[in-house]
């Protein structure tokens, strides 16, 4: 069963990540409901910028 893509706003850059720093993990804010999860993105994002996200179930491993 697919739901439908949810956006989140970006709280928090955590940090960069990915064998080359390609990734920037941040924290998210669902804008449908009151959850926040870590995630992974891949490309440029600063605070505030709105996400796509196809699925919300999923978090990213902290980094060390």
């Amino acid at each position: 069963m697919e739901s439908e893509p949810k956006m989140a706003r970006v709280v928090k850059v955590l940090g960069r990540t990915g064998s080359q720093g390609g990734v920037t993990q941040v924290r998210v804010e669902l804008l449908e409901g009151n959850r926040s999860i870590v995630r992974n993105v891949k490309g440029p994002v600063r605070e505030g910028d709105i996400l796509m996200l196809m699925e919300q179930e999923r978090e990213a491993r902290r980094m060390r």
